[in-house]
């Protein structure tokens, strides 16, 4: 096995263990626990922090495609979550919004991430964690160039 090979092989490990670990391959709640699928939850975000946005415009936020955002959008809909509003510039155009519910889920899994990534953070040694996080940046920026 050549040293790219060994890195590659340890790099899959290292991040298939912290994917478990963070729990982030539960598919009906999120790494916070949040009896909520992780898509549902990261489109709530999206959407409490820009607002209004065309089910085009979440397929670009949230890096999934047209017929996933579909049934992603359908589900929070149906979940008294979000509704589907015409634009004012436009009425063909539909805008998908939160509703007041929708707005407190959302506040709600943010409290309960900011709690879980504070005790994550208060595991790693303060010396350590400008490199964790760097790490993470680079790590974060190679994935988007596919």
């Amino acid at each position: 096995m050549s040293h790219d090979e060994a890195e590659g092989a340890q790099l899959q490990q290292r991040l298939v263990g912290f994917v478990r670990a963070f729990g982030l391959h539960r598919p009906d709640e999120t790494p916070c626990g949040a009896p909520v699928p992780v898509s549902e939850a990261h489109a709530l975000s999206v959407l409490a922090e820009l607002g209004p946005l065309s089910q085009t415009d979440l397929v670009h936020h949230l890096g999934l495609g047209k017929s996933t955002v579909s049934r992603l959008v359908d589900h929070v809909v149906a979940r008294g979550w979000a509704q589907r509003t015409a634009s004012a510039e436009d009425a063909r155009r539909k805008l998908v919004g939160l509703t007041p519910t929708g707005r407190d889920a959302a506040s709600s899994i943010a409290r309960t991430r900011a709690d879980r990534i504070g005790r994550l953070l208060d595991r790693i040694p303060p010396h350590e964690r400008p490199a964790v996080l760097a790490a993470l940046e680079t790590l974060t920026e190679a994935a988007r160039e596919r």
